[in-house]
């Protein structure tokens, strides 16, 4: 199913720079470009309202417009929308012209259907998703809205690839030199078992005897320490003993 063209309004917008962005913003507008095709860039503003509400539409920069620009229409895709990091709201947007062919560059959203009747999902399985989106190359008024992937009988270990999907006659991909991955069909992951309490409960003990254990060793020590002592006093008398036995002779 193809999407249709909406038409956005807009005004011309005579100064270009940050000076003029931020008025505009002021005074509740948001600025934007038009450019390609080999015409002059145009800049132009457009109603905070009118805009937010394609915006929150989904899917934005694969929509095709009519920005009606004081009475002149320019048929458009959005190319990159800014929106600001705290209040996270649009502040710029750059469109870009359709040339005569008609042909853009678009990424058409994947949607997943019959998850239900997947063994491997009903398994405990987990849906993997590689691409979110595929490009392709076509028709601005074929674009497909969405491309369909059906789960029905897909088992753990299976994966999705773009060779599954039927695309429209006058839509090409991007990418022709392999069959990417799109998603996978995985296992569940497996949590960690809990270390039993009494387990965890043995670890202080355990460091608890090792205190005792250090003293035992002091006391060794001071006991090895006390022995040649008592060597060297027992030592002494034998070498007296000795002395008189080497006098005899």
């Amino acid at each position: 199913m193809a999407q249709q063209p909406i038409e956005l309004k807009a005004t011309a917008r005579p100064r270009a720079g940050k000076g003029a962005a931020r008025q505009a913003r002021r005074e509740g507008k948001v600025p934007a470009v038009i450019y390609g095709n080999g015409e002059t860039p145009l800049t132009i503003v457009l109603d905070y309202n009118d805009l937010w509400k394609q915006v929150i539409k989904g899917h934005f920069t694969s929509t095709v417009l009519d920005v009606d620009v004081d009475g002149t229409k320019n048929r458009v895709i959005p190319r990159d929308l800014q929106v600001d990091p705290v209040k996270d709201q649009p502040i710029h947007v750059d469109f870009m012209r359709i040339g005569k062919d008609g042909r853009i560059r678009v990424e058409v959203p994947v949607r997943f259907i019959n998850d239900q009747l997947s063994p491997g999902l009903k398994r405990g399985g987990v849906l993997n998703i590689v691409r979110h989106d595929i490009e392709v190359i076509c028709p601005y008024d074929h674009i497909p809205l969405y491309f369909e992937i059906d789960l029905t009988g897909l088992e753990i270990g299976r994966s999705i690839h773009i060779s599954a999907v039927t695309l429209p006659k006058d839509a090409e991909l991007t990418i022709k030199d392999r069959d990417f991955t799109i998603a996978t069909i995985a296992g569940a992951v497996k949590q960690e078992e809990e270390v039993p309490t009494a387990a965890a409960a043995a670890t202080p003990a355990e460091g608890a005897a090792a205190a005792p254990a250090a003293g035992d060793k002091g006391a060794a020590a001071a006991k090895g320490g006390a022995a040649p002592a008592a060597a060297k006093g027992a030592a002494a008398p034998a070498a007296k003993a000795a002395a008189p036995a080497a006098k005899k002779k």
